[in-house]
C-alpha cells in the first residue's frame, strides 16, 4: 500500500497560496498535478482540452453511444489520461482539493455515457485510463494482472499467447474496457461453467478517496467486496485486477441456428426457456432475436438466432443436444469446431479467419444511437406473451433482444457473495436496444417505442423488485431527476440492480467515501449525518 495521507495535508498547504491565483481549472489541475508528477513520465502530453485538434477524437474513440456525443451533450473542460499509477493518484488528490467533478473512463461501453458526460454538475473532467493497459500473464500460478484500461480482448490475447488451455470466464464484446466491466459482475459465454468475471478476481489495486493506493488487504474485506460487482465509479478508481484463469478445451465448438416465426420460432424458444438454463454447464446458447425482411416481400419477420459456445468437441455437443434440446434441429454441419480464442471471435461477431490479433485494436465494434434496458426472467413467457413481443418489434424500426441463459454455476453462488445478485432462480437475463442512425432527430420517437416495450414486459419478468443489471445502467429507473445520489431516490434503482446488497453498498461507501468523492447519476449515495442513526439501526445485523 502507497500512503497519501502526510503528502496530502503538505501538499494543501503549498496550494493554498499559489492556486488563489490562478484562472482556470486547467490550470489549477496542471499546477497541482506540477507538484507531484512523475519525472520520468511527464504529465503534459496526456492533457487534451477542446483547444487540441486531437479533443474529439479522445472524447469519441471509446464511446460506444453516439446518442451521448451530439453536440447538445455536456463536454469535459479537459481529458486527462494517465500514463502512470502516480498520475492517477494525483489526479484524485488534486481532483478533491480544487473541487473539481471528475467523471473515470477505462472502456466507454456504459450505456449512458456516465464515464464521459455529465448531467448533474458542471464543470466536469474525464480522468481516462486508456493508456494504463497493461495485462502480465502468469500460467504457472494460473493468474493475471491487468490494467484497468486494457480491454477484455486484450486480456483475452495476451492469455491465448501463453497457453491454448487457459482463459478467463468475462465479456462477449472484446472492446470492454476491464476496468468498468469487471466493476459491474463481467458476464459472458463461459459463465455457467465458471460463473462471473467477478467471481474469479483475487486481488485489486485501487486508489480511493484520500488518494491511497490499496490492495486488498489493506482495503480490507468489506471494499473488495464491493468494487466486485458493485458498480464503476462508486468507490474508487480501479488501477488494477488480479484475475483467476480457467482451463478450457484444445477444441472448442460454436454454432449459429436462425428460426423465423415461420419456422415455428415461438415453440422453440418456449423449449429454450425450460432447457438453456438447466443444460450442460460447458453449453452456454444464447438467444439475438430481431425483424428481418422477408425475401421477395415487403413484409417482416421475427428471427431468433442460437448463438453458442460449447467447451468440447462437436460430438460430444450433438449428443447433448439431441438428448436436451432436440427442437433446434442442431446438424454436424452447423458445428464449428475451433479454438477458444477463435470461438471468442465468433461470438464477438468477427468474420470467419479474422487472425487474432485484431483484438489488440481495442476497438468498439459496435457504435451507434442507441437506448437499452435490462430484465431477468424466473419464470418462462408464454406463448400468448412471446406474440406480443413479436408485435411491438415489428413496430420498431432497428429493435434488438439478446436472451442469456444462466443456471450452472451462476446458480451456485449465493446473491451475497458478491453485490452481483441475479444468482439461484434466474433463468435468463434479456437485454432490449433500440437502434437508429438519425441523431437526436427521432430519438424521442424510439426512446418512447423502448419505454412502452419494457412496460409490456412488466407481467412476465423479475418482481419485488424488478432486477436489472448494473452494466446496463438506466437513467430511466427509479429517478424522477437526473441527480438519484440522494439514498431515499436511490433505494428503487439500487433494489434493481443490487437487491438486498443495495443497503450494505451504502453502508460501505459511506465508510470510504463519506464525501462523495467519486459520484455520477446512479453511483452509491453515502448516508447523510442525520441518517446516521438510521444507518446504524439497519447495519446492525451485518456487523
Amino acid at each position: 500500500m502507497v500512503s497519501q495521507v502526510s503528502y496530502l495535508a503538505t501538499l494543501v498547504l503549498l496550494l493554498s497560496v499559489s492556486l488563489a491565483s490562478s484562472s482556470s481549472i486547467e490550470e489549477n489541475f496542471i499546477q497541482c498535478l506540477s507538484f507531484h508528477s512523475d519525472k520520468a513520465a511527464p504529465f503534459y502530453p496526456s492533457i487534451y482540452t477542446p483547444k487540441n485538434a486531437s479533443f474529439n477524437n479522445i472524447l469519441n474513440s471509446t464511446a460506444q453511444n453516439l446518442r451521448l456525443l451530439v453536440p447538445s451533450a455536456p463536454k469535459p473542460e479537459f481529458i486527462f489520461t494517465p500514463l502512470t499509477d502516480s498520475h492517477v493518484q494525483v489526479a484524485v488528490i488534486c481532483s478533491k482539493k480544487l473541487g473539481i467533478h471528475m467523471r473515470v473512463r477505462s472502456g466507454g461501453h456504459d450505456y449512458e455515457g456516465l464515464s464521459y458526460v455529465s448531467e448533474i454538475e458542471a464543470p466536469f473532467i474525464i480522468i481516462d485510463l486508456v493508456k494504463l493497459c497493461g495485462v502480465d500473464i502468469n500460467i504457472d500460478d494460473k493468474s493475471a494482472w491487468i490494467q484497468a484500461g486494457a480491454t477484455i480482448g486484450e486480456v483475452y490475447y495476451k492469455i491465448y499467447e501463453k497457453s491454448a488451455i487457459h482463459a478467463f470466464p468475462a465479456g462477449l464484446c472484446t472492446s470492454l474496457g476491464v476496468g468498468g466491466h469487471i466493476t459491474g459482475g463481467a458476464y459472458g459465454s463461459m459463465m455457467r461453467k465458471y460463473g462471473l468475471g467477478a467471481d474469479n478476481v483475487l486481488d485489486a489495486r485501487i486508489i480511493d478517496a484520500n488518494g491511497n493506493i490499496l490492495d486488498k488487504e489493506a482495503m480490507g474485506e468489506d471494499l473488495f467486496w464491493a468494487i466486485r460487482g458493485g458498480g464503476g465509479a462508486s468507490f474508487g478508481i480501479i488501477l488494477w485486477w488480479k484475475i483467476k484463469l480457467v482451463l478450457v478445451p484444445e477444441v472448442v465448438t460454436v454454432f449459429t441456428v436462425t428460426k423465423t416465426i415461420e419456422q415455428g420460432a415461438t415453440k422453440v424458444l418456449q423449449r429454450w426457456q425450460e432447457v438453456a438454463p438447466y443444460i450442460d454447464d460447458a453449453l452456454f446458447i444464447r438467444v439475438i432475436i430481431q425483424p428481418a425482411s422477408v425475401a421477395n416481400k415487403t413484409e417482416r419477420t421475427i428471427t431468433t438466432s442460437y448463438n453458442a459456445q460449447f467447451l468440447g468437441g462437436a460430438d460430444r455437443l450433438l449428443q447433448v443436444m439431441n438428448e436436451s434440446f432436440p427442437e433446434l434441429g442442431l446438424t454436424r454441419k452447423d458445428c464449428l469446431e475451433t479454438s477458444w480464442i477463435k470461438s471468442v471471435l465468433y461470438i464477438a461477431g468477427y468474420p470467419n479467419n479474422t487472425p487474432p490479433e485484431i483484438l489488440l485494436e481495442g476497438k468498439p465494434t459496435f457504435k451507434n444511437y442507441f437506448k437499452a434496458k435490462s430484465d431477468f426472467v424466473r419464470e418462462p413467457i408464454p406463448e400468448t406473451g412471446l406474440q406480443g413481443l413479436w408485435q411491438r418489434l415489428l413496430e420498431e424500426d432497428s429493435p434488438l433482444m439478446i436472451w442469456n441463459p444462466y443456471g450452472g454455476m451462476m446458480s451456485k453462488f449465493s446473491e451475497s457473495d458478491i453485490p452481483f445478485p441475479h444468482r439461484n432462480g434466474t433463468l435468463y437475463k434479456i437485454q432490449y436496444l433500440t437502434l437508429w442512425q438519425d441523431g437526436d432527430k427521432n430519438a424521442t420517437k424510439h426512446v418512447e417505442w423502448i419505454r412502452n416495450l419494457y412496460n409490456y414486459m412488466t407481467p412476465f419478468v423479475s418482481k419485488s423488485p424488478r432486477e436489472a443489471y448494473v452494466n446496463y445502467r438506466d437513467l430511466d429507473i427509479g429517478m424522477n431527476k437526473k441527480n438519484s445520489t440522494n439514498y431515499i431516490e436511490a433505494t428503487t434503482w439500487g433494489n434493481m440492480y443490487f437487491k438486498d446488497n443495495f443497503n450494505r453498498l451504502v453502508k460501505i461507501k459511506t465508510k470510504v467515501d463519506p464525501e462523495n468523492l467519486f459520484r455520477h447519476e446512479q453511483s452509491i449515495p453515502p448516508l447523510p449525518v442525520s441518517h446516521m442513526r438510521l444507518r446504524d439501526k439497519k447495519f446492525k445485523t451485518l456487523e
